[in-house]
């Protein structure tokens, strides 16, 4: 009689645990306040009502105001206890102090909230104990929370935009299957603006702040499950509870494959840390280990994050770790050899009947090794030739570098060589460095669905991160 008592209480707890961790009130809101709105275009709330409705956020939006009956043709609620409705997510755009006196009143229709406001934790000891009295609210009236200090979530999928930043000051990224989860505002919106620029699109971003609620654990367990999320981004400041993280990341690791950058890594880095967010960033090693340990793979800065969206946008993971290599210049292929020694791949020679295949397709002056070189006299069914014959079960990727000086590759060689990716099954980076000239040409990879790297080292990165590799 004991044994089943306990055992139906630890069933009951852990449904109530599983209920707790649910949210998918945040990321599929029926309902939204925005506590603290204004008509004034100079307030932060204002910017962030313009972007819920220029990302198309299609439910009930309830603007949250004393000072106002209406705003902008919406009826304006003196507090969120007025309003006669389930609140699925409620956006704190008001000052610290307004953020803890409002959660002390009437607000048990309040699901979630996004708790842009700073003012607590990051300003010291005064700030500290305002969010000590915050995660008290929370709890008391059991409302799961983002933030506070934090931008909150921009969301392709159901068209969620709680940024305070303008789309005329960052660009927004459109619907793919990259999520990125980040403390860092700055982060998130800087990412989200070079995204959008070089034509990288995204599920979710979720910057989390201060994370005195929700943290990396209940966003990349929410994200594990997520079917629009096809892989998982991470720039971490801190984890608070390491165990969590380990169990939650080794789940998520075998379903989709999650990237992370460690900031904070030595002393200096650290200390910005704390007074940025408030992070207590621990001993590097320890992040490392909790890394090889779930199988994320760390990558060592910004530059190689951005690369790793750009890839696991197009395409998943490989089990190997070889790497075919085509170019229509000698020295951009003996470059980019060099950064797959040096990134831990592997650039084996070609099979010998491979060999004499390439020999009667290509130009008679074409190398016909592992980088191949087709020379100037290079045609746009050449490329694809070479991917025919070469790119067998021998290799697990291939990178394609074209220099666009010779006179016979146009355009129509991206059409061609993306209708091959597609049917081989397998990565096909694209390395195209030059000037205004080249972006151009290479754009027209980018218009059919490729990712185009413009460096030999950007492009050996983003197939180190396919192939499960640290640079």
């Amino acid at each position: 009689m004991n044994n089943r008592g306990t055992d139906k209480g630890n069933i009951e707890t852990e449904r109530n645990i599983d209920a707790e961790r649910n949210l998918d009130f945040f990321f599929k809101p029926e309902s939204i306040a925005l506590i603290g709105a204004s008509p004034n275009p100079g307030k932060l709330s204002h910017t962030i009502l313009e972007s819920l409705r220029d990302i198309g956020f299609s439910g009930k939006l309830y603007p949250v105001n004393p000072g106002y009956r209406e705003i902008e043709g919406l009826k304006c609620y003196a507090a969120p206890g007025e309003i006669n409705d389930r609140i699925d997510l409620a956006i704190f755009a008001v000052p610290a102090s307004a953020v803890l006196e409002i959660l002390r009143g009437p607000v048990e229709n309040i699901k979630g909230a996004v708790i842009v406001s700073s003012g607590f934790r990051e300003t010291g000891e005064e700030g500290k104990r305002m969010e000590a009295e915050l995660k008290s609210l929370l709890k008391e009236k059991r409302i799961r929370a983002i933030g506070p200090n934090c931008l909150g979530i921009y969301d392709t999928v159901s068209k969620v935009d709680t940024f305070f930043i303008g789309s005329d000051k960052v660009e927004r990224p459109v619907r793919d299957g990259i999520s990125v989860l980040t403390q860092s505002g700055s982060f998130a919106a800087m990412i989200m603006d070079e995204m959008a620029n070089e034509g990288i699109g995204v599920a979710r971003v979720v910057s989390y702040g201060n994370k005195a609620d929700v943290d990396e654990n209940d966003c990349l367990e929410f994200l594990s499950e997520d079917g629009a999320t096809k892989a998982v981004v991470l720039y971490i400041e801190a984890v608070g509870d390491g165990r969590r993280f380990l169990d939650v990341a080794s789940r998520c690791v075998k379903k989709k494959p999650v990237v992370a950058l460690k900031v904070g890594k030595r002393e200096p880095g650290a200390r910005a840390a704390s007074s940025h967010t408030g992070a207590v960033s621990g001993m590097y090693e320890a992040y490392e280990a909790a890394f090889r340990k779930t199988g994320i793979i760390e990558v060592a800065g910004y530059e190689e994050l951005k690369d790793a969206c750009k890839a696991l946008n197009r395409y998943s993971p490989v089990s190997g770790k070889r790497a075919l290599i085509i170019t229509d210049g000698g020295g951009i292929g003996i470059s980019i050899a060099d950064a797959c020694e040096e990134a831990g791949l592997e650039v084996p020679e070609l099979p010998e009947e491979a060999v004499l295949r390439l020999k009667e397709k290509l130009p008679p002056f074409a190398s016909v090794r592992n980088p191949i070189d087709l020379t100037g006299s290079v045609r746009d069914e050449h490329y694809v030739a070479a991917l025919r014959e070469a790119f067998g079960e021998r290799f697990d990727l291939a990178i394609v570098s074209l220099l666009w000086g010779p006179p016979l590759l146009s355009e129509g060689v991206a059409e061609k060589i993306r209708d091959f990716a597609d049917n081989s099954g397998k990565p096909v980076l694209i390395c195209s460095p030059g000037g205004k000239f080249s972006r151009k040409m290479a754009s027209a990879f980018t218009a059919a669905g490729m990712p185009v790297f413009f460096t030999p080292e950007s492009a050996v990165r983003a197939a180190a991160v396919l192939c499960g590799r640290k640079k």
